[in-house]
């Protein structure tokens, strides 16, 4: 498994390579950009952002094993009946549908390749691409390093609750990874951020945008259905995924729209205090 997600991996990075050259020529020309990429700041958070994520895995994976005590302190009773769903599935299938899933998301990831089609973004395509990948480091580093994440919050999996499995199959400290849904808030960023750009570059579709938005969750909403089926994730730990990829894969587009009005800046002083204010108004 590991040696197929490394060659999606390989082959979403060729494809955005292969998508740069064919289109260079109509790079040159003359156009009105969107967007405006600083390619050290850019870079930098990319960097930074590979470092902090190969830093997390140490962190993650070092969570200690669970106890067969902690095993009999589980009771299923204090959740709701939104998350009692994650109780009803088939553990015997857990395997399967992890496997699916990680298809999903590594064609999900790929979707926003298809732009590199469209005559008005493969103009600025390269800084598309570096600006696609800067939105998946935040994305990751927020997962990784917020209060949220599995770094400090160590809630665990469903399939832990599971008597037909066995201890061996249940004492991974990665099961206290439960919060949240990483691979949901990957893939609804990645379509958002598909969304986002398009719809930016084709203000005349107006509220249809609004459409597109409502199927690019589609994906994340299939991707979470599977990671409740692969024991992986409470409903609830993919709601929270959800939005958190919502809000990246259309945050870090709108903060490098040129000239974009829904960003201020003022200074305030109040009561001997003073600071910076920072409004952001997000056009979807």
């Amino acid at each position: 498994m590991k040696n197929k997600i490394t060659r999606s991996i390989l082959f979403i990075i060729a494809g955005f390579f292969l998508l740069n050259n064919s289109f260079a020529t109509e790079s040159k020309r003359d156009s009105a950009k969107v967007y405006k990429v600083n390619y050290w700041v850019t870079g930098s958070i990319d960097a930074v952002g590979v470092a902090s994520a190969l830093i997390a895995m140490k962190t993650i994976y070092k969570k200690s094993d669970l106890t067969p005590a902690d095993l009999l302190t589980l009771n299923k009773n204090n959740f709701s009946k939104f998350d009692q769903r994650a109780f009803k599935q088939d553990p015997t299938k857990v395997n399967i549908w992890e496997t699916n899933s990680y298809y999903a998301i590594g064609g999900t990831i790929a979707l926003p390749l298809l732009l590199g089609f469209d005559k008005k973004i493969n103009k600025q395509w390269k800084d598309i691409a570096l600006m696609y990948l800067e939105m998946h480091m935040i994305t990751l580093a927020i997962y990784d390093w917020s209060p949220m994440g599995p770094s400090f919050v160590n809630k665990y999996r469903p399939m832990v609750y599971y008597d037909q499995l066995t201890y061996d199959q249940k004492k991974s400290g990665l099961n206290k990874c439960g919060f949240y849904s990483g691979h949901v808030s990957t893939t609804v960023a990645s379509t958002f951020f598909m969304v986002k750009v398009y719809s930016d570059y084709h203000p005349q579709i107006g509220w249809k945008k609004y459409l597109l938005y409502a199927v690019a969750t589609l994906p994340g909403l299939w991707v979470a259905d599977m990671r409740v089926k692969a024991l992986k994730h409470f409903p609830s730990d993919n709601m929270v995924g959800l939005g958190m990829g919502m809000i990246c894969g259309i945050a870090v587009p709108a903060l490098h729209k040129i000239k974009n009005k829904n960003i201020s800046l003022s200074l305030f002083s109040n009561n001997g205090a003073s600071g910076l204010t920072i409004n952001w108004k997000p056009d979807l």
